[in-house]
């Protein structure tokens, strides 16, 4: 089994800075994707940003240029930096990572527990 645990989340003023991190554990053999996501009440959950194994990002259009994702892939560590914060990034943020547990077969995707994401204005 895989464990994805996030940290970081809290209460933070518009314009204000704020670090996600999300460390996978368990039963790896190796991870491609990691990446966020968030949800927001009454929206369905979207894409914030990926990261692969192998340096290649990717944004939503509403993060580009204020959140930044990194990878630590000895650690199977994701971050997710965002800065210049605004109310309507407030949101329960998922980390998502596509895992292999053996050297064969499909991916697996796997959820963190969600970590709430406040912006006031």
């Amino acid at each position: 089994q895989v464990q994805l645990v996030e940290s970081g989340g809290g209460l933070v003023q518009a314009g204000g800075s704020l670090r996600l991190s999300c460390a996978a554990s368990g039963s790896i053999f190796s991870i491609n994707a990691m990446g966020w996501y968030r949800q927001a009440p009454g929206r369905q959950r979207e894409l914030v940003a990926t990261a692969t194994s192998g340096g290649s990002t990717n944004y939503a259009d509403s993060v580009k240029g204020r959140f930044t994702i990194t990878r630590d892939n000895a650690k199977n560590t994701v971050y997710l930096q965002m800065n210049s914060l605004k109310p309507e990034d407030t949101a329960v943020y998922y980390c998502n990572a596509e895992v292999r547990v053996a050297g064969w077969g499909p991916p697996h995707y796997y959820w963190g527990q969600g970590t709430q994401v406040t912006v006031s204005s």
